[in-house]
């Protein structure tokens, strides 16, 4: 009974790589958002050059958002892979970011979290950018749906650092007591 039961563990275990075919997927998603940016690049530069600083700057923001979401399928893709499939072993490449590796599945949620908040940010600020061209009612929503996500954020925060997810805990030794000689 045991073999067996220790052949099920190792297909639970291996059953991890079901997910690589995710990762692939948001690699793709990263070569999709090139594509876009390299559109919203070119769409950008009559902006720039003719526009008004109001509509170059939304073009830019346009293109902070794109990289924004970018760097976040990166984070999800190294993060998620480490944490969930296989560590990824760069034999110490020099460009090695410094967090890889060390990303835990709670570090992971706030850094989506506080990313998803950034690109909220920035379409915010393309708004007031362009107030104008906007009613009052879809200011309103934005800033309610921003102010949402921050709030989110927050809690996140607040709650990984209640379940004491805020770091290692400190090493516990045992109290030293001293038996009196009689």
């Amino acid at each position: 009974m045991r073999h067996f039961e220790h052949r099920f563990e190792l297909f639970i275990f291996n059953s991890r790589w079901l997910l690589a075919p995710f990762y692939v997927g948001l690699i793709a998603g990263i070569g999709l958002l090139l594509i876009k940016f390299a559109k919203a690049f070119i769409a950008a530069l009559p902006e720039v050059f003719t526009g008004s600083s109001g509509e170059a700057m939304i073009a830019i923001l346009t293109l902070v958002d794109i990289t924004l979401v970018a760097n976040l399928l990166l984070i999800i893709i190294f993060a998620g892979y480490e944490n969930f499939i296989s560590k990824i072993d760069t034999h110490e490449h020099e460009d090695r970011p410094d967090w890889m590796g060390h990303v835990s599945f709670s570090d992971l949620k706030l850094k989506l979290i506080g990313s998803i908040v950034a690109i909220s940010g920035i379409e915010l600020l393309k708004y007031f950018v362009n107030v104008s061209k906007h009613s009052d009612h879809d200011l309103m929503w934005v800033v309610i749906i921003h102010l949402t996500l921050v709030f989110s954020g927050v809690m996140f925060a607040l709650m990984d650092r209640l379940s004491g997810g805020h770091g290692p805990e400190p090493e516990c030794k045992p109290a030293e007591i001293e038996i009196p000689k009689h």
